[in-house]
């Protein structure tokens, strides 16, 4: 009788295992589509500044007068 309560402790320790290890692999499944989007959102973001930067150098370059100075006063 005791090798069958052994038998039955140990299969419901290994569905517990396997139920945790189910768990914990859509855990990282989600977690690694959660952080592939963000790197995603981050290129563009990174793309978009590059543009900007580069649309204010150019509108810097057409601006008569140095970038720095004071607009006149009327």
């Amino acid at each position: 009788m005791a090798r069958t309560n052994d038998v039955t402790a140990l299969s419901e320790r290994l569905d517990a295992l396997e139920i945790r290890a189910t768990f914990q692999d859509e855990t990282i499944e989600v977690l690694n589509h959660t952080i592939t989007a963000q790197w995603h959102q981050i290129d563009s973001l990174t793309r978009q500044l590059a543009e900007l930067k580069e649309r204010l150098r150019e509108a810097e370059s057409n601006f008569p007068g140095p970038a720095n100075e004071p607009p006149p006063h009327y």
